[in-house]
């Protein structure tokens, strides 16, 4: 079972949040507070991720399993919200179980295959001495040199575990690195779910194109499109309150 955890009362339909890659629940701890006022919200960890157990494998089909589970644990359908991998996983989880999900939101991605890859990041990571570090600031320093960007890099050190005895990636590095190709991939699913969908993607990003939308539009008729100016492929972090604004109008209905 997923590590996993709920804010709000339950009692309507839960949403449920599964992050990106490299991510975890806590990442969106602001943002489900703030959706708990009018429903149950449950934000997950993913396999390989943060306080989830770790696999031997990281296939959509198995994170889409992953997120069935926690719907089954927390009392049934419910709507899904997933940015990036968990977009993806989100995806299949409805083509495949479309009974329990009510609604879906896709944050920043296509049911298609990317070409980019994280494995520089993984390797960026592994890199660390963790002998050496002692603080987040001593991991950051390391990191530098091969993850310039400083936003990459906080985001990063997140999942740089300072609790216990020695410092640990709460990130199942070596899988994720094998499981790449899939990751940035999309599976072959039968198919498809007719209940409402949105898609919602940063103004800055190229994730979504506009020739992503025949296929999103085969899998997913009632999908709909929307975006946040000013934003990129984080967009729940760096528009914050508008992403609220467009998943409290979609829900809201």
């Amino acid at each position: 079972m997923l590590h996993y955890a709920a804010n709000g009362l339950s009692g309507g339909t839960d949403l449920l949040i599964a992050h990106g890659l490299f991510g975890s629940a806590r990442n969106w701890g602001v943002l489900s507070k703030r959706l708990s006022d009018s429903r149950r919200v449950v934000t997950v960890d993913m396999r390989n991720h943060g306080a989830s157990p770790w696999f031997e494998t990281n296939t959509y089909a198995d994170l889409a399993v992953d997120l069935a589970g926690v719907i089954h644990a927390t009392g049934g359908a419910a709507d899904v919200l997933g940015h990036s991998m968990g977009g993806k996983a989100g995806m299949v989880l409805a083509l495949t179980r479309p009974d329990l999900v009510n609604r879906l939101i896709i944050a920043d991605i296509a049911p298609v295959a990317y070409t980019h890859t994280q494995k520089h990041l993984i390797a960026a990571m592994q890199a660390v001495d963790l002998s050496q570090v002692s603080s987040r600031r001593d991991a950051d320093s390391q990191l530098m040199d091969a993850v310039s960007d400083d936003g990459v890099r906080a985001f990063l050190l997140q999942s740089l575990d300072l609790k216990g005895d020695a410092p640990r990636w709460a990130l199942n590095l070596d899988v994720l690195d094998t499981e790449m190709p899939g990751i940035i991939g999309f599976p072959e699913v039968e198919g498809r779910f007719d209940g409402p969908c949105l898609f919602l993607s940063g103004g800055l990003s190229g994730y979504v194109k506009p020739s992503d939308r025949p296929k999103i539009r085969a899998l997913f008729p009632q999908a709909e499109f929307g975006e946040i100016e000013g934003a990129g492929h984080w967009l729940h972090a760096e528009k914050p309150r508008e992403f609220e604004g467009a998943v409290r109008a979609f829900l809201d209905r």
